[in-house]
């Protein structure tokens, strides 16, 4: 029995109809792989626990249940548009300084400032938007709505001014911009990610800033904004303009 199993689990003909049927059906055709499986949300657990046990040489049964796996994440973990097309916006953030602030007070108080951080400033984000992840002194979220995200990305720098550890107070800064990015397992990945990821690194202590799409896009909410200058990033197109943003 267990040989007529594994031979028929390896049979080239069912292997072609099962990938096949796999092509067709809703969701990440190549679900299975790191990046695709990566992520807290329940398909990609179970994904990765299938691919752990599962030998990695072609399988029927392997591809029937990558197959299921790949349903039930575009149907329950993920959002209608999410493979590259969706407009949105994505923010980053992190805390100005952290790294050499760190070596200078030591672990524990870094540590109860990274929590402390972290709970007054993921309420206001989770409110507007969707925390993708956690980025050690940082984070990183999505947005439907470019108000929204620069809303979240001022109350939270709002929000961390406010924090004292100890008399240590440290200022978060927060980078905004609005693509396209692609969507795998629980992440997101794709140029304009980058883009966001830059436009952060580059501001300040304590500001946001947007980049031209979010300007773009922002429809009349209370928000102040002053043109930076020239802004070089590498991976960076050239047409791309940043502005600081503070609240009205």
């Amino acid at each position: 029995m267990r040989k007529l199993i594994r031979r028929v689990d390896r049979h080239p003909g069912l292997l072609t109809v099962t990938e096949w049927l796999r092509r067709s059906l809703p969701g990440d055709s190549s679900y299975g792989d790191p990046l695709s499986v990566g992520g807290a949300g329940a398909s990609s657990v179970v994904g990765r626990q299938l691919t752990t046990v599962a030998a990695q040489q072609p399988s029927v049964l392997r591809e029937i249940g990558l197959g299921a796996l790949q349903v039930w994440q575009a149907h329950a973990d993920s959002h209608p548009g999410d493979e590259g097309e969706r407009k949105m916006a994505v923010l980053f953030t992190d805390l100005a300084g952290f790294s050499t602030w760190t070596l200078e007070v030591g672990d524990d108080l870094a540590v109860r400032m990274l929590r402390e951080v972290g709970a007054a400033v993921e309420p206001l984000v989770r409110q507007r938007g969707h925390v993708v992840k956690w980025l050690g002194d940082g984070l990183m979220a999505v947005f439907d709505d470019a108000d929204d995200a620069v809303a979240a990305a001022i109350a939270a720098k709002d929000a961390t001014s406010a924090v004292d550890v100890a008399g240590h107070r440290l200022h978060l800064r927060a980078g905004v911009h609005v693509g396209t990015p692609r969507r795998l397992g629980d992440d997101y990945y794709g140029q304009d990610v980058n883009i966001a990821a830059r436009v952060a690194a580059a501001a300040g202590p304590g500001e946001v800033l947007i980049s031209n799409t979010v300007r773009q896009n922002l429809n009349g909410r209370q928000i102040r904004l002053r043109r930076r200058g020239r802004f070089e990033a590498k991976g960076v197109p050239d047409d791309v303009r940043v502005w600081s943003a503070t609240g009205a």
